[in-house]
This record gives structure tokens, C-alpha cells and sequence, in this order.
């Protein structure tokens, strides 16, 4: 049921423009996007909008539940987002969301002029400020994807099956399968980068991992990333090539469009990664997920579901969310040290008896 101070207001309003503020990052507009298939049933004759980062615009573009984009330029300055601001006044919005929770989306709420703006618990710089009702039981020590949910529930639907929709097409697709044609047998698909220094999993260890899936199980690796990433991508191919067939590893790192790298993610076996943007999309596709966590948390920075694997770090500071180590000597980033290949190897077998890909290996 939703709360009766949410649940008063919407009984008030005629409701025919919704507007979800979400520009990034994008493992976080991935979690959020089953909202789209609750919003359209909660109000099925709305006009739904997303404001979106435009480097992430690509993902959503043609999104069969949203009537538009409105793009957000981060590094665009003034001229862009008094632009921005003053479409979504123009727009009109009967009913915002600011999934965002900073003072830029909160003023954008506020431009909006919507008479109902809803935020969440988590939301800091005085951007709660901006809007009329705040969703309780959504503070930062939850999960992204179960603080984005409790709106549905909120709405009355949280008991629906969530659904992540990418509106890929038939030549997103084409192009994976042309793509992953070279590799046989099951396919393990890396993602050794990660924006910050404190997330990545050094290279030497994901070698150690891919050498065993390909020795043991007959797997093809496939290592994807963003342009920045490709200097890390390439030392893993190098180091992969010096024990595997060149035919058994792909590197398509700085190739993808953001819907090709789900067309990609969709069709792989398992996705081997550090806490990223493509842990959650691989995830929100149905992919299985082997997780590897150092400075966050498994339990909410982790995708939800039975069919991952995710390993966590056990030293003190684990979890500690700093992009930055702050320690020095022989503290200095001690969880890559702690977070054996070990461990996660045994986390793959996990996920291999679990999907039964060793039946299927060559």
C-alpha cells in the first residue's frame, strides 16, 4: 500500500507527465530501470521522461516505456543546464522522482514546478528540500536496486517480478554474435577496470582466474571495458595470451556502444568483474555475475539474486567506500593482497556447478 501521505497526493492529481530524474552512474540507472515497468502500470496513460547523463543516453534511447530523454551534460557549464532546467519547467510534470539525491537533481525537481516531487532517505546536499514526499525506508544502508524498489512498493506493486528492459536491437545483436563468433565453448566475459583505483582487482589475479576457467572448463575469455580502460584490458590479453590460443581470448574493450555491450553481456555465460557499471547491467540482463568487492560492500553495492557469486575482502577496512587508500606501506591496499584468487576461484566453480556450464565445456 503506499504511504497515505503519497497515497493522498496522487489521489489529487491527474497524472499525464512523469518525470524520473537519474542522470548516473550507470550501475545505479540500471537498478532503477525496472521502476519504468511499475511506473507504466501504476499510470499506464502517462508520458514517462528520464533525465539522463548523456554519455549514458545511449542505454536508454528508444526505451519503449518512456516518451523522451532529456539529457544532462555534466561538463557542459551554465549554458547547458540553465537549458535543461528550463525544458523541464516547460515540460510541465505532474509527478517527479529524484532518484539522484544531489543538489543539482534536486534543483531540477525544483524547476520542474511539479506539483508532487518524491525523493529518498538517502539523499544529501539539501536536495529532500525540493520535494513533497520522502520514501521511507530508503537510507544509504541498503542496497541501490532496494531503495529504488521501495517506490514500487510504496505504489502498491512491489510484489511484480522486476524487469530490466535495454532496447537493444536486431543489429546490437547481429553484431555480439559476429563478434563472439571466434570464441567456442562456454564464454567468460572480464571487466578488469573500474573507476576508482580502490575497486580494481589487480590484472595479475583476474589472469589467474580466466588461465583456470579456460584450462579446467573449456571457457573462451572475452574482455570488455570503456576506452579509458583499454590499457589494463590489453595487459590482461597480453598476460592471457602467453598461456591460451589467441582464438580462445577476444578483447573488444573500447568497441562497444553502450547497447551493444548489453547485446554482448546477454549473450556470455558468466561476467567476471569488479564492482562496476557492467556488473549491474550483465546483472539486470540475467547474466550471472562473479563479483569481485575490496572497498565496497557485496550486500549494497552488489546485484540482487541467487545466481551470482560475489567475494568480498576480509580485512578491517573493507568496505570503507574511499577511492583512495589511505594508508601507506604495507597497509597500502591490502584487500587486493587479502582477496585471493583462491577464494574466487572456488566461486567460480560455485557458479559453474550451479549454471552447469561444465557440461558444455569443449
Amino acid at each position: 500500500m503506499a504511504t497515505a501521505s503519497l497515497n493522498r497526493r496522487l489521489d489529487e492529481l491527474d497524472v499525464r507527465r512523469i518525470c524520473v530524474i537519474k542522470p548516473s552512474a550507470l550501475g545505479d540507472v540500471v537498478q532503477s530501470l525496472p521502476l519504468l515497468s511499475v511506473l507504466r502500470e501504476r499510470f499506464p496513460h502517462a508520458e514517462i521522461s528520464w533525465v539522463i547523463n548523456h554519455e549514458f543516453a545511449d542505454l536508454l534511447e528508444g526505451h519503449p516505456l518512456l516518451h523522451e530523454l532529456l539529457h544532462f551534460h555534466r561538463r557542459g557549464g551554465a549554458t547547458h543546464y540553465l537549458q535543461l532546467l528550463q525544458d523541464l519547467r516547460q515540460r510541465q510534470f505532474d509527478l517527479v522522482f529524484d532518484l539522484q539525491g544531489l543538489m543539482r537533481s534536486g534543483v531540477m525537481a525544483a524547476a520542474t514546478g511539479a506539483p508532487l516531487r518524491v525523493g529518498l532517505e538517502s539523499s544529501r546536499e539539501g536536495a529532500s528540500l525540493a520535494c513533497h514526499v520522502t520514501i521511507p525506508g530508503t537510507s544509504k544502508g541498503m542496497s541501490a536496486f532496494q531503495r529504488y524498489w521501495r517506490i514500487a512498493e510504496e505504489l502498491g506493486l512491489g510484489d511484480r517480478k522486476p524487469q530490466t528492459i535495454v532496447p537493444t536491437t536486431d543489429a546490437d545483436h547481429a553484431w555480439a554474435a559476429d563478434s563472439l563468433s571466434s570464441l567456442t565453448g562456454p564464454i567468460l566475459a572480464i571487466h578488469p577496470g573500474a573507476r576508482w583505483m580502490t575497486k580494481r582487482w589487480p590484472i595479475e589475479k583476474f589472469a589467474v582466474v580466466a588461465h583456470k576457467a579456460m584450462r579446467q572448463f573449456g571457457f573462451s575469455v572475452m574482455i570488455l571495458g570503456s576506452k579509458w580502460e583499454m590499457p589494463v584490458a590489453n595487459e590482461l590479453q597480453t598476460l592471457l595470451n602467453g598461456f591460451a590460443s589467441r582464438k580462445a581470448v577476444l578483447n573488444l574493450t573500447g568497441q562497444t556502444t553502450l547497447k551493444q555491450l548489453s547485446a554482448v553481456l546477454s549473450s556470455v555465460d558468466v561476467v567476471l568483474t569488479n564492482d562496476s557499471g557492467p556488473m549491474h547491467l550483465a546483472a539486470g540482463l540475467g547474466t550471472s555475475v562473479l563479483g569481485v568487492f575490496t572497498c565496497t560492500s557485496p550486500t549494497i553495492s552488489g546485484p540482487p539474486g541467487e545466481q551470482h557469486e560475489l567475494v568480498a575482502t576480509q580485512v578491517a577496512c573493507a568496505a570503507s567506500y574511499k577511492k583512495i587508500c589511505p594508508f601507506s606501506g604495507r597497509m597500502h591496499q591490502c584487500c587486493m593482497d587479502e582477496l585471493s584468487t583462491e577464494r574466487v576461484c572456488a566461486a567460480l566453480v560455485r557458479l559453474i556447478e550451479k549454471r552447469q556450464l561444465h557440461s558444455r565445456a569443449a
